[in-house]
């Protein structure tokens, strides 16, 4: 494949690019979403000490993130192998770790300690594969069409990824999750090694002094664009990544559904997501993106709000509401990265770093609402599998309320920044 930003982006380029991207979404539901039940339900670890252990985990992970992007901007300045084999060996990592997590060899005592270990290392892997596939598409270039283009592919798989880990872990258990997680790994690795490459920046892999370094990282919060929208893409996150971590819990003692019933409330979710993208570059196509994000946020709190009059056995309307907030999900994925992209266009050299930081933003959110909504719940009074009144109260406060608050709130970010300000109407058109 020619390395250009050039060549047609056809079906083939659009796999061999994007098939990562599966993969990558597969590992990254799992990780909030049924970790946290998982260590709950079957190893006995209480909520406190798994939000804090998360928390922890996930500040650790995003601080490593701005280095990891400066680290992946040398490697795609030199031999095209070296990157390659960078990124095979954080699969490999990333494989290893993943099975590690939901495999724990030790005694129930232990079992937040192995957690800590192996959700360390799955969490660097997956750093690694993120931010390399996210500015691998951005240094491709083109004009908004391309760019939109390659990031559809990516995010359009990488849903098919969400759609089967909500289903495969739910069915399957955690046996069959992991080696399809290393199958579509291995598949997603070799596809990318044929893709469309970037052209190698000549003498960008030069070391630098210690301060200019600094620099480099830093940059990204000296352009004031790329500070607005990274204010309101992390209050929109923690809105969304509330819920994603407690929908399991919301289901068993609110919903109190099968469990066979999990998987299809999770895949209809992300099904919704993915069938919406079309219509969402429609409304972009008529509002601009500012305008459709907003849109889409008044959607979500429209779902939510909604959640709280779900009551046990209330599985039809549990499903309205996921398909809501589903459809709302498809402007989240597909406006906010063609705002990035326009941000970083200006500034092609330093791809990963901005992508570093806004993996940094997106591991912050998803560490703020474990960390503080776990403990919280277990302060307002809720346990795993309680249901009496007051615990059931507790749940669909948090479970519902704070994703609208937050949701408001990004909104409000969202209009001021982006459509009132005028030297933000560039980024929303």
């Amino acid at each position: 494949m020619p390395d250009n930003a050039s060549t047609p982006w056809g079906l083939g380029a659009g796999l061999r690019y994007g098939l990562l991207g599966l993969p990558l979404a597969f590992c990254a539901l799992p990780l909030y979403v049924f970790m946290p039940n998982f260590y709950a339900t079957q190893w006995g670890v209480s909520l406190a000490a798994l939000g804090t252990l998360l928390l922890a985990l996930r500040l650790f992970d995003a601080v490593l993130d701005p280095a990891i992007g400066h680290w992946v901007d040398r490697l795609a300045a030199g031999p095209f192998a070296r990157l390659l084999a960078a990124l095979v060996s954080a699969g490999v990592l990333l494989a290893l770790a993943f099975a590690a997590l939901f495999h724990p060899q030790v005694a129930a005592a232990d079992a937040l300690a192995w957690a800590g270990v192996s959700l360390a290392l799955t969490y660097l892997g997956y750093s690694l594969l993120t931010v390399a596939h996210q500015s691998w598409g951005a240094r491709l270039g083109g004009d908004a069409v391309q760019r939109s283009r390659i990031v559809v592919w990516r995010e359009g798989l990488g849903l098919v990824g969400v759609v089967l880990a909500s289903i495969v872990p739910a069915l399957w258990g955690v046996t069959p999750t992991a080696i399809v997680m290393a199958v579509a790994l291995a598949l997603g690795l070799w596809a990318l090694s044929g893709a469309p490459r970037p052209q190698a920046r000549v003498g960008a892999a030069a070391p630098l002094p210690v301060h200019l370094e600094s620099r480099q990282l830093l940059a990204p919060w000296k352009d004031p664009a790329f500070v607005r929208l990274l204010v309101v893409f992390a209050l929109n996150g923690i809105a969304t990544a509330v819920p994603a971590t407690l929908v399991l819990f919301f289901i068993q003692d609110r919903v109190q559904s099968l469990p066979s019933m999990q998987g299809v409330f999770l895949g209809l979710y992300f099904m919704c997501a993915a069938l919406s993208m079309p219509l969402w570059l429609r409304v972009v196509a008529r509002l601009a993106l500012a305008r459709s994000w907003l849109l889409g946020m008044v959607l979500s709190v429209l779902a939510f709000a909604g959640a709280a009059a779900v009551g046990a056995g209330d599985a039809f309307l549990y499903g309205v509401v996921c398909v809501l907030s589903g459809l709302a999900l498809g402007s989240d994925l597909a406006v906010p990265a063609a705002l990035l992209a326009g941000i970083t266009a200006r500034d092609a050299r330093r791809h990963g770093v901005y992508f570093g930081w806004w993996n940094f933003a997106s591991k912050l959110n998803l560490a703020l609402a474990a960390g503080l909504t776990l403990p919280l719940l277990g302060w307002l009074g809720y346990a795993p599998g309680a249901r009496d009144a007051h615990s059931l109260q507790a749940l669909t406060l948090v479970y519902c309320l704070v994703p609208c608050v937050l949701k408001l709130l990004a909104a409000a970010a969202l209009h001021y920044f982006f459509i009132q300000m005028r030297n933000g109407e560039s980024y929303a058109t």
